[in-house]
């Protein structure tokens, strides 16, 4: 976990920008729906950018995530920190340390707002 922890700890801004990127792109590719890209860098250290999405169904949240998880891990070769809320599938979280992936069924995407909440950051034109 360490080697993994140090891996991600030294992202450039140019590779969180291509993951957040090809989270969004594979979100999309899913069916994802509302895929935005905010950049946090101006609002927080902890992370540089949150990819949010929408999905229509538990099975398609999990596609999503699952989708994700294949491009970022497997094809860009970058570990993925943690996981919350795959069981429950209203809103998946995760983790890959310089980007964080929030999926969410429709209700769970209005009631929490996360565009709002982070209303600082700037939307990535993609």
């Amino acid at each position: 976990m360490a080697t993994a922890i140090q891996s991600v700890a030294s992202v450039s801004p140019q590779r969180s920008l291509q993951l957040a990127l090809a989270a969004a792109h594979s979100a999309e590719e899913n069916k994802g729906q509302n895929v935005t890209v905010l950049d946090l860098r101006d609002q927080t250290v902890i992370f540089d950018y949150f990819v949010i999405a929408t999905g229509s169904s538990q099975r398609q949240l999990r596609a999503i995530s699952d989708a994700i998880d294949d491009v970022l891990q497997k094809e860009l070769g970058h570990p993925r920190l943690s996981t919350e809320g795959y069981q429950d599938s209203k809103w998946i979280l995760l983790d890959y340390g310089s980007v964080i992936v929030h999926l969410f069924d429709t209700t769970s995407r209005d009631y929490y707002s996360l565009e709002d909440l982070w209303a600082g950051a700037k939307k990535v034109q993609r």
